[in-house]
């Protein structure tokens, strides 16, 4: 599977809102969960949120519950991460990555299999 983010590289201001978006290819993942992370400057690779296979079961990070939405469109084989309200500790770059087994999101990315290149989101105050 292969893994093409876009949406972020530029600058945004706090309370702006962004449009990540992530297209898989390679072979078909409507059966496997997506999950975007994140890792800003010096931090380890976080979770930020994850999504069914079907879109049924959504998991989030406390720190963005409530400000990002995730969705996926099993057509297109794409998975959307909606980030609204941003602050300035949202800066990191985001990844995109897919469960070549599981069909639920999980938290741990050791359970992620295909990874995105990875896209820039820098929020200033």
């Amino acid at each position: 599977v292969q893994l093409q983010a876009s949406g972020g590289g530029g600058l945004v201001q706090a309370g702006d809102s962004l449009r990540l978006s992530c297209a898989a290819s390679g072979r078909p993942v409507s059966s496997n969960a997506m999950a975007w992370f994140r890792q800003a400057p010096d931090k380890e690779r976080e979770f930020v949120a994850g999504i069914s296979y079907s879109g049924r079961t959504i998991a989030y990070a406390d720190s963005v519950k409530g400000r990002f939405t995730i969705s996926r469109d099993n057509a297109k084989a794409t998975v959307v991460l909606q980030m609204n309200s941003l602050k300035p500790e949202d800066t990191a770059v985001y990844y995109c990555a897919v469960d070549g087994d599981g069909t639920v999101p999980t938290r741990d990315s050791r359970n992620y299999d295909f990874w995105g290149q990875g896209t820039l989101v820098t929020v200033s105050s």
